[in-house]
This record gives structure tokens, C-alpha cells and sequence, in this order.
């Protein structure tokens, strides 16, 4: 699915590693369009466009030491509720309109065999997005550019559920996240299958602002079982919706960012789109 958003969102993670790799030799902007195959103009609008800031300054926001300052602010106000509530609405984004409702053993027994699922296709800025909901909400979201194989992943996990591809309002209100204009939000509502304790892990990423980074360990603590970061680990990993639940946002203690399940290059570019729209 070579749609325009997931060419530019290619162009510009390969605009991104090549001023990363070439970084001593400081890339200018026009070595770095020829590099993508785009004049300079071009190039610099589609970046703007997308990212809402220049190359120059959105390649501070993926930086060792943007992460460190910021995982020094998150240590130092991890047990202080009114830092997390102070925060503008933009960046309480997730927090305040993505609600999770666990699925009932009923539910996802027989694999699934009760529920209907409804998915479609689509374009964000990160690539095409696979998303599915049931009748209580979306259960399922991944960027995955081989349809096929997206909706074989999907159906790996509802093995004997009824699947038709149409696009509901549950999908539709969920992409809007994706837009730069967040003041007609809708509560996102989130269908899922987890165990209490995934349950309890996903809700906690809804508190990480937009803008900001923490560590399994924090997220450990946050819970409640400050021993846990490999279990908080384990259930961050098995996280079934991207980017509505953030776990781009969870990193490394060094602040290095670390492995993602839809790609480590596409988890800095979410971490850099999203300071650029907070920082901008």
C-alpha cells in the first residue's frame, strides 16, 4: 500500500538516518534532499508539513540528551500527581480521551468465537495503520505496510472471530488522534483482551504526557511493584493498540531509546513528532 503518507513518512525516516549516520560531516539541506530524491524546497515543506518544525531542530528532540533531561524531570516528580495533571490538554492527549475496557473471559473464549470485528486500512504519519474494533471498541491497532499479513496478524489473535473490513465510528474517532487539530476529541474507547496485570501496565502509559519519556523501572514503580520492570517490560511489549497506548514513550534508564514491536526507527520518529508539536 504505497499510499502518499507512507511514501513521505519512508522519505523522511530515510532523510532522519541519513543526517544521524552522516552526522560529523553535518549534512546540508540540499545533500540531504538529493539523498531522497527531492529538490530542497520540496524537501524542506514535507518535512515541515509533517514534523511541524525543521530537520535541524527536530533532530534535537531525538537526541541522547533531549531523553536524559527528560527522564531526569520524569525521576524527580514520579510520585507528584500534580505534575501529571498540569499539564495543557494537548499534551494529556491519551490520558484524558483513551478509556480501556478489559474483555471478559466470555469474550475471547473459543478464540473469539462470539465477537465481531470490524477493520480497515489507513494512512497516519507513521505509515499504514491496520485497526479493528469490536462493538465496545477498538481491540486492535498496528502499522503494518503488507495488508495481508496485517490482517493475518489480526486474525492470529481471534482466531475464530467474524472479521468484515468496514470502518465504524470506533475506528474513525480513534484515527482522529493522529490530526493536528486535537479540539473536537472524542473518548477513544478501547476493547481489549489482557490480563489484570497488562491491563493495569497499559493504563499506567496513558499517564506518560505527550512530550515526555519514562523507563520500565519508573512505570514499575508507578504501579505499585517497583520490582516488576521486566513484567511492566514483558506487558509493553504485548501491547495490542499502537501509539494509543504509548508505549513509544517507555525507554531505556540510560536513555537510550530501545526496541519497539512496529520498529525502533518509526518509535524515534513518534518520540520526535510528538516533542515537535509540544516544544514547537
Amino acid at each position: 500500500m504505497s499510499t502518499q503518507n507512507q511514501i513521505d513518512y519512508e522519505r523522511i525516516a530515510k532523510a532522519i538516518e541519513y543526517i544521524q549516520s552522516n552526522f560529523k560531516l553535518q549534512p546540508n539541506l540540499e545533500e540531504v534532499a538529493e539523498k531522497i530524491h527531492l529538490s530542497p524546497t520540496h524537501f524542506q515543506k514535507m518535512f515541515s508539513d509533517w514534523a511541524g518544525t525543521s530537520p535541524k531542530k527536530f533532530l534535537q528532540f531525538i537526541s541522547l540528551e533531549h531523553a536524559k533531561n527528560l527522564l531526569k524531570e520524569e525521576k524527580a516528580s514520579l510520585f507528584d500527581t500534580a505534575y501529571e495533571t498540569g499539564f495543557s490538554s494537548t499534551s494529556r492527549l491519551h490520558d484524558l480521551f483513551v478509556k480501556i475496557e478489559g474483555m471478559s473471559p466470555a469474550e475471547y473464549k473459543n478464540g473469539g468465537k462470539s465477537l465481531t470485528i470490524n477493520y480497515s486500512f489507513s494512512e497516519t504519519p507513521f505509515g499504514t495503520v491496520i485497526t479493528a474494533s469490536t462493538e465496545k471498541g477498538i481491540c486492535y491497532m498496528a502499522f503494518e505496510t503488507d495488508t495481508n499479513k496485517a490482517l493475518g496478524d489480526l486474525q492470529g489473535k481471534f482466531p475464530n472471530a467474524s472479521f468484515f473490513e468496514r470502518q465504524d465510528e470506533f475506528q474513525k474517532n480513534a484515527l482522529s488522534i493522529f490530526n493536528k487539530d486535537w479540539t473536537k476529541l472524542n473518548t477513544i474507547k478501547l476493547h481489549l483482551k489482557g490480563t489484570d496485570f497488562q491491563l493495569k501496565v497499559w493504563e499506567s502509559l496513558l499517564t506518560i504526557p505527550m512530550g515526555k519519556l519514562s523507563t520500565y523501572g519508573n512505570l514499575a514503580e508507578k504501579i505499585g511493584n517497583p520490582n516488576a520492570s521486566r513484567a511492566v517490560g514483558t506487558a509493553i511489549g504485548s501491547n495490542p493498540v499502537a501509539f494509543l497506548i504509548p508505549c513509544h514513550r517507555v525507554i531505556q534508564s540510560s536513555g537510550h531509546l530501545g526496541g519497539y514491536r512496529w520498529g525502533s526507527e518509526r518509535k524515534q520518529l513518534m518520540v520526535g513528532w510528538e516533542s515537535s508539536h509540544i516544544y514547537s
